[in-house]
């Protein structure tokens, strides 16, 4: 039994650099080309550059951004070149953050415009928990 304890101490601390981290990110939404290519996306042009653009990040600061791979591009692409906050799991592998609840900063507030909870209760309304047509007995 004492052989088996600093085993699992190992097999433990092996697991940690893969367990995932509650976080805040907050910066802008910027389209991913424009981040990587160190622009700025254009101000003004905004439906133009969405149509051009495909993926949407929050751009912290400098070359540091964040995928939120939970939030649709629409939903993204709303809050183009705002201020917002992302709320949940933030990746230990990528840069990347799974998000819980989604803020904006109007007027020196920040207003909650989305959330993980309440699209699934959405979902669950439109569609029902079963989405495929099975019945439980099948």
């Amino acid at each position: 039994m004492k052989k088996l304890i600093p085993i699992l101490v190992i097999f433990v601390i092996m697991l940690v650099p893969a367990m995932a981290i509650g976080a805040t990110v907050e910066g802008s939404v910027q389209g991913f080309y424009c981040v990587t290519q160190g622009k700025v996306c254009p101000v003004g042009s905004e439906d133009p550059m969405v149509a051009a653009e495909r993926v949407f990040v929050v751009h912290v600061s400098g070359a540091d951004y964040y995928f939120v791979p939970n939030l649709d591009r629409a939903i993204m692409a709303r809050h183009i070149g705002e201020m917002v906050k992302v709320e949940g799991t933030k990746s230990t592998d990528f840069k990347a953050i799974q998000a819980k609840d989604l803020y904006v900063k109007k007027e020196g507030k920040w207003s909650k415009v989305w959330s993980q909870d309440r699209q699934d209760e959405i979902y669950d309304d439109m569609f029902g928990a079963n989405i495929f047509g099975f019945n439980e007995e099948n």
